[in-house]
């Protein structure tokens, strides 16, 4: 267990227009019986924050090219999420970083479509638990019932393409932003 999963910690809230940030309580920490967090708005403007996580670090206020690549991390979904211990994870450090960072994924997901555009569905309990010890990390992925339940080739098609699609508006978004 996190030894800091006990301690309430701040999120960290960025606004790309003032290039500052600030720290803030999410809603749950305040009020138990919440459920969601209201939006954060900036002290100064007045318009909405990014919450950028527990690990961001803010750029220097003037550091124009950093905050830019920041908001670019923010627009395509990258941000600075983990529970504290173990940091947030590979995160780009230039345009061309998150550019490859978004191909790789894609590419993954494409290998994960072929899978699915080729696998033989099992037709009985037997097959199906051979096919779980054989593919479970495919199966895991696009269902967590996937040992109790048939989940279909054209159903995992359309689990993946509909990520391929996710990632490249992703990609579109970080090209047109250069």
């Amino acid at each position: 267990m996190c030894r800091y999963a006990m301690m309430v910690y701040k999120g960290h809230y960025a606004c790309f227009n003032c290039q500052k940030t600030f720290k803030r309580r999410i809603l749950k920490d305040a009020n138990k019986d919440a459920v969601t967090s209201v939006e954060a708005k900036c002290p100064e403007c007045g318009n909405l924050m990014a919450n950028m996580g527990l690990d961001f670090e803010s750029p220097a206020k003037n550091d124009h090219k950093q905050w830019a690549h920041i908001r670019n991390l923010y627009t395509v979904g990258i941000t600075f999420h983990s529970c504290g211990c173990s940091g947030p994870g590979y995160i780009p450090q230039d345009h061309k970083a998150i550019i490859s960072y978004l191909e790789k994924i894609r590419s993954d997901y494409m290998h994960s479509l072929v899978f699915w555009r080729y696998r033989i569905e099992p037709e009985n309990k037997r097959e199906r638990e051979l096919d779980y010890q054989k593919n479970g990390s495919h199966l895991w992925t696009v269902s967590r019932n996937a040992f109790k339940e048939t989940f279909s080739n054209q159903e995992g098609i359309n689990y993946w393409i509909a990520k391929i699609k996710e990632v490249e508006e992703r990609l579109s978004m970080i090209r047109q932003s250069k």
